[in-house]
């Protein structure tokens, strides 16, 4: 299925009121935090366990030895090759903004050299939020292990989401595969109010009344404008991106999602109507390098199957 979708003015986010053309001809920008990126859990615990000095010493100490990956470096890698495809442009950026301080991210920056990452500009911020770096960079997406700067980064008007820990190998395919929950991610949280509020019945009426009526965009809604973007640059047939939609909706639900992304005019490859039914083993089944979603419980069985990154948006979330 290949669902078009382009609306004249995205309205949320740094993208402000650009249109479509300006959107596509853009690179798509991913800020990201050097815990989603490699795995510094042994780190992070000495932080936890002895404090910020202890840390330090730590880190200085390790500084030549490479981290390891972490959930989000496929995503990363596969980001990155999207430049070197083709007639080869800027497509994709990765800048790395970490609550690490200069001295204390030389070990990152190491171990960005030493996985040979086109990653040149990154922020180091001694300790504090960076998520105020995401609009200078001019960020589409902000990635993190931080739920706080990922709550941060969303009431400030930035798609964000917290990577969750998870120990799933990385999707061998060279294809770059992006999965998004509908309601609070693509979408406006404003049916699924309606459910929490009036139930399956109420909900199911809503939306049937307002079929024919574009649903309002949600946080990510720019994110798939600009990769719908780089897809353009490629045959249907021969491109390097894959998306999806992955929703609990079933029908008569289903038909405001069909028409919201047919009047968006941007480009969605899948769409997987589960009526309720979980998500993991069709995420798997996609073999998604990452999947969005606002709820919790969503998410924790998909990290099981596939990287995850909750989207802490939405009523869901209150």
């Amino acid at each position: 299925m290949g669902v078009r979708v382009t609306a004249d003015r995205v309205n949320n986010g740094i993208l402000g009121a650009k249109t479509m053309s300006e959107i596509s001809s853009q690179k798509l920008v991913v800020a990201i935090s050097s815990r989603a990126l490699f795995d510094l859990e042994e780190s992070h615990r000495v932080f936890e366990n002895e404090g910020v000095d202890a840390y330090c010493r730590y880190q200085i100490e390790h500084e030549n030895e490479a981290l390891a990956p972490g959930v989000a470096f496929p995503l990363v890698q596969k980001l990155l090759r999207l430049n070197r495809l083709g007639r080869a442009r800027d497509r994709a950026e990765v800048v790395l903004i970490s609550r690490n301080s200069a001295d204390t991210g030389l070990r990152v920056f190491n171990s960005i050299q030493h996985y040979e990452l086109d990653i040149s500009r990154a922020a180091f911020t001694g300790g504090i939020s960076p998520y105020r770096y995401v609009r200078p960079f001019n960020a589409h997406l902000f990635l993190s292990a931080n739920p706080l700067d990922v709550r941060s980064a969303l009431d400030a008007g930035f798609a964000a989401a917290t990577i969750l820990p998870s120990k799933v190998g990385m999707n061998e395919s060279e294809e770059l595969r992006i999965a998004f929950d509908g309601d609070a991610v693509l979408f406006s949280d404003h049916a699924e109010r309606v459910y929490k509020s009036g139930g399956l019945e109420a909900f199911t009426a809503a939306e049937t009344a307002a079929a024919k009526e574009p649903l309002p965009g949600g946080p990510f809604k720019q994110v798939l404008a600009a990769l719908h973007g780089i897809q353009s640059e490629f045959p249907s047939s021969d491109s390097p991106i894959r998306t999806a939609l992955f929703t609990a909706r079933s029908a008569p639900a289903h038909e405001r999602v069909i028409r919201t992304l047919r009047a968006w005019e941007i480009r969605i490859d899948e769409a997987v109507f589960l009526g309720g039914m979980d998500k993991g083993e069709f995420l798997r089944t996609f073999g998604a390098d990452i999947f969005f979603d606002d709820q919790q419980g969503h998410c924790e069985s998909a990290r099981r199957h596939v990287p995850t990154g909750h989207v802490p948006h939405g009523v869901a979330n209150d």
